[in-house]
Parts: structure tokens; C-alpha cells; sequence
């Protein structure tokens, strides 16, 4: 897995996001995320600078900050039962979608929220512990754009 820069984020390539939104999990992110354990993860929006969201899983979001968000929404702990819908949570928006055969499928009425739209190559990033990052834009992208040999996942 490439570092860009010294010591900057570590990428494990391109993401396209296809016609019905659906974008591959990078195998490697697959593994390390634990990704294969879950039916749903969950999406929460990126940074202004870098826009897109991070994926995680029903257990990483309650073992992190927003753990909270759950005491206050314990609906949303039931993934299956809040697919398609999104809530604002601070500068966050938060969204479910199913995990199935390492990809994922975006609805696009929750893709617009994350300002990321079908054919879109979003660099993926190990961004934390908490989420597998899906980055549209930004220093990092510019960076990444550089190097024509990190791999598109289709």
C-alpha cells in the first residue's frame, strides 16, 4: 500500500463509483477494515477539504466519538431499518448502506449529499481506525493523480 508523500496517508487506490452506485472495497481495506463481518456500514461525510466519507462498521462508530450519536438516535442500531435515509449529525451527514460482495451500493440521493456522483474516481485512504476513507478532492487527490500506477477498482 503506497504512502504518497512522507509521512502522509497510506492509499490503496482508486474507487469509480458506477452507474447504480455501487464502489468496490479495496481487498487489502476489505481485510483490514474487517469488512467481512458485517451486512451494513455506515457512511459519514469527509472533510470540507478532502469532501467524499469514511466507512465503518456498526462497532467502530460505538467505540468512537460519535458513540454519543447513537445514545441520542438508537434507531440508527438497527441498520437495516434506516437504509436510504440520512441525518445531520453536527457538520456530519451520516448515512447506512449494505455491504455485499466487497462492494457497497450508494443510493444516489444519499451520493449527492456527499457531493459524489456516478464515474467519480474517489481515492480510497487508510484516514483512521474509525473509517476507510473515500476521498473526491483536495491535496491528497492532486498528490495521488501523480501516480498512474495506484490501481482503479471498477
Amino acid at each position: 500500500m503506497p504512502q504518497l508523500v512522507k509521512g502522509g496517508k497510506h492509499t490503496f487506490g482508486w474507487s469509480r463509483v458506477g452507474e447504480e452506485g455501487q464502489i468496490r472495497i479495496p481487498p487489502d481495506a476489505w481485510i483490514e477494515y474487517r469488512f467481512a463481518e458485517v451486512e451494513y456500514g455506515y457512511l459519514l461525510s469527509g472533510s470540507r477539504t478532502s469532501g467524499g466519507f469514511g466507512l465503518t462498521t456498526l462497532e467502530s462508530l460505538k467505540a468512537s466519538p460519535f458513540g454519543d450519536f447513537l445514545d441520542r438516535h438508537p434507531e440508527w442500531e438497527s441498520p437495516g431499518s434506516v437504509f436510504g435515509k440520512s441525518i445531520r449529525y453536527g457538520p456530519r451527514v451520516i448515512a447506512v448502506v449494505p455491504i455485499r460482495g466487497k462492494s457497497i451500493r450508494v443510493p444516489r440521493q444519499i451520493l449527492t449529499l456527499y457531493e459524489v456522483t456516478k464515474g467519480d474516481l474517489l481515492l480510497t485512504v487508510r484516514g483512521s481506525r474509525l473509517a476507510l476513507g473515500f476521498i473526491a478532492r483536495g491535496p491528497i487527490v492532486k498528490e495521488a493523480r501523480k501516480h498512474s500506477g495506484l490501481t482503479v477498482f471498477s
